[in-house]
């Protein structure tokens, strides 16, 4: 149904409206056929009607008529009753026409009403369309306006993340560099402490070996050139030098301090190296070196690694360790 610019809102037709008005243009056609032809047969001139008068001449002899009663009124004469009978046909047409027009303006008015409450519940059912249509738009809006929240807050959310995640990262990466930086300290001082031990080593081997070449001289100046260590068996151990003999068991003590000292996995045929140890009276070891070497620098280091890790000397019968003597140091099976 579309609105009228003037109107805008226009009453439903009604199924079989038309056919109505064709039936009642016929009844007002058959209405009007039938007040013509009453009309004609009502204007027909009426026929004509006859009378005979007779009158009676009285004699003399009779005596005279008794007095003859008042004239009884006369009925109207034809004329007067034909326009008594019209002008009632007229009075009962004008009384069917008022009462048709009374009809009919008693239908305009029902359909006009019928009309106005088809119009009036179209505009609610329109004014309940329309709420309808508004609360179902405001229910969209809210509804689009909760999910551009969300959005937002995911957006939030994931930039949080985003930021969290390259904190993360960037303190994962300052944390690697300071462990990076911390192991390139420790390194560097690991290798100032391990220069710095060398040189104290160093410095310690030579102040040892000064103070050691300062008693062999003293020694041999009290004592003469006596020669020192002939070897002995494989137990690698060799008499004392300096004038202090060693007993016939010492040998087998050093042996026993020496050998589970040793770690070597190399070749064993035609290793032969000499130790020249120095020792305290308590036994410390105060210097270890090679005297002379097998040929293979790697057993000469664990040969003399071993002697080191001996420290201290077992102590002889008299309570008191040589104040220096070498070992003979062969790999196990040599």
């Amino acid at each position: 149904m579309k609105p009228n610019a003037g109107y805008p809102f226009e009453p439903p037709r009604e199924r079989g409206t038309l056919r109505a008005l064709a039936l009642a243009a016929l009844m007002h056609v058959l209405l009007a056929l039938f007040l013509y032809h009453g009309m004609q047969w009502q204007n027909s001139p009426p026929a004509g009607a006859e009378a005979e008068i007779w009158t009676e001449v009285p004699s003399p002899s009779a005596p005279p008529p008794p007095a003859a009663a008042p004239p009884a009124q006369l009925a109207p004469p034809p004329a007067q009753r034909e326009e008594a009978d019209i002008a009632l046909q007229q009075e009962k047409r004008r009384k069917q026409q008022e009462a048709q027009r009374q009809a009919h303006l008693a239908e305009q008015e029902r359909v006009r009403r019928q009309a106005e409450q088809q119009v009036d519940a179209h505009r609610q059912q329109l004014a309940a369309q329309k709420a309808a249509a508004e609360k179902l738009k405001q229910q969209q809006a809210e509804k689009l306006r909760e999910q551009q929240l969300a959005a937002q807050q995911r957006q939030g959310a994931l930039k949080q993340q985003e930021a969290l995640k390259k904190q993360e990262a960037l303190k994962a990466q300052q944390l690697k560099e300071q462990q990076e930086k911390l192991a390139q300290a420790k390194k560097q001082q690991e290798q100032q402490a391990a220069k710095a031990k060398q040189a104290a080593e160093q410095a310690a081997r030579q102040k040892l070996d000064q103070a050691r070449r300062a008693r062999l001289a003293q020694l041999q100046g009290l004592a003469g050139d006596a020669p020192g260590g002939n070897g002995l068996a494989q137990s690698g151990t060799g008499t004392g030098s300096g004038g202090t003999a060693t007993s016939a068991g010492y040998a087998d003590k050093v042996q026993r301090r020496v050998r589970p000292n040793v770690i070597w996995s190399g070749p064993t045929e035609g290793l032969d190296a000499l130790i020249a140890v120095r020792c305290a009276p308590d036994g410390a070891l105060l210097d270890a070196r090679i005297a002379r070497s097998s040929g293979n620098a790697q057993w000469d280091d664990a040969a003399l690694r071993a002697v080191q890790r001996s420290d201290p000397m077992p102590l002889d019968t008299h309570g008191k360790a040589p104040a220096s003597f070498n070992i003979r140091m062969r790999p196990a099976g040599g």
